[in-house]
């Protein structure tokens, strides 16, 4: 039930002892890439290291400014979402998600963390922006779905996010802790379309947003942390019966907000089943033993936790596959990729600028504050 992340091009022994514990995932970020090459062979040696048992491992290959294996360390260069929703082509993006599973499954990649399925309705919004595929739910959903097909269809999951909806923020939750106003009614016609699309069409995983939805939770939680938000609406009301996951859980939305104890407690009794600390080794091993604890005093319900190991291994038996080794396959940045993100440029006309990928700007953060 735990996914970590950690520094650097080699697996370091904190992790090594972690996935010795049992942690079920990894999630790599640009900072573990330096090429395909040195990325199959990194994750070649984390699965290795699992020995029999599934490791997952997971990325945010989104396109545009949230690629982790960049164009740069040898990738196809993706479009962003905002992109492919101006060029509007829903064979095209289907076919952009499976160059995304194509590409990522060559270095042992699982899982991606696409579709963003985010509705774009706040100009002002820092962190979403032209991750999302625009401003229309139905023009959301039917890209979301689209991508989603294409990446599945290779044999890969696809984690739609950010539940349940962070398209209409103006603050960035790397940074600071979002409210916002909707009721059930508004969420109906503008924020849940597309997950509920995506649940339809069968999405492997669903990732939360740590954003307060103030009508909603009367506990006054984020959505990670609100049984009432990810077990009410998500599973009862939207019937999803798939893994979630949580955003990484050292955002400052949550990391600033609420200890480490609650956090756990919270996100395992709202019947999400991985929790995601991306950066610190301490925290990481202090999170599990939160929830072994609050598990051991009654906190947590027993049941909670074997329903969430279902579900993983429900996932683990469709997309995980083992590590392979040798040469990385020449698919990765291959011409007939390129050939497709040029005709999506096209259709879209000249490519949107885009601003810094949030995630690379809060490790730099986390580096600091742990020197």
């Amino acid at each position: 039930m735990f996914c970590i992340g950690f520094d650097g091009y080699h697996m370091p022994p904190e992790v090594a002892e972690l996935i010795d514990r049992g942690v079920g995932s990894v999630i790599l970020f640009k900072r573990n890439f330096s090429s395909p090459q040195q990325a199959l062979e990194l994750t070649a040696s984390l699965k290795e290291r699992a020995g029999t048992r599934p490791l997952l491992i997971n990325v945010d290959q989104e396109g545009g400014r949230v690629m982790r294996l960049t164009a740069a360390a040898g990738a196809t260069p993706i479009p962003s979402m905002r992109i492919l929703g101006r060029a509007n082509d829903l064979d095209l993006t289907r076919q952009i998600g499976q160059i995304l599973a194509r590409e990522m499954r060559a270095i042992n990649i699982d899982q991606v963390n696409a579709p963003v399925l985010d509705v774009d309705t706040n100009p002002a919004n820092p962190v979403i922006a032209d991750r999302s595929f625009g401003p229309s739910p139905e023009l959301v959903s039917r890209h979301g779905v689209a991508l989603l097909q294409g990446i599945q269809g290779e044999s890969v999951a696809a984690c739609g996010k950010h539940f349940p909806g962070h398209g209409d923020t103006a603050q960035d939750t790397h940074f600071s802790l979002p409210h916002l106003p909707h009721d059930l009614d508004r969420m109906e016609r503008i924020e849940l379309p597309p997950f509920r699309a995506a649940i339809h069409a069968g999405v492997a995983a669903i990732m939360s947003a740590h954003l307060i939805y103030d009508r909603l939770e009367p506990a006054g939680l984020p959505a990670t942390m609100s049984a009432p938000i990810m077990q009410g609406i998500l599973r009862d009301h939207l019937g999803f019966t798939g893994v979630t996951y949580t955003d990484d859980l050292e955002m400052r939305a949550i990391h600033d907000n609420f200890g480490i104890g609650q956090v756990v407690r919270s996100v395992a009794n709202a019947s999400v089943d991985v929790l995601c600390v991306c950066h610190t080794p301490a925290l990481q091993s202090q999170a599990i033993d939160e929830l072994v604890q609050a598990v051991e005093r009654g906190q947590v319900k027993r049941e909670l936790i074997e329903a969430a190991n279902r579900r993983l291994d429900t996932l683990a038996s469709r997309y995980y596959r083992p590590p392979v080794r040798g040469k990385v396959s020449p698919i990765i940045g291959c011409d007939a990729h390129q050939r497709i993100v040029d005709r999506i440029h096209e259709l879209a006309g000249s490519p949107a600028t885009t601003s810094p990928d949030p995630t690379a700007v809060m490790d730099h953060l986390v580096k600091q504050k742990s020197r």
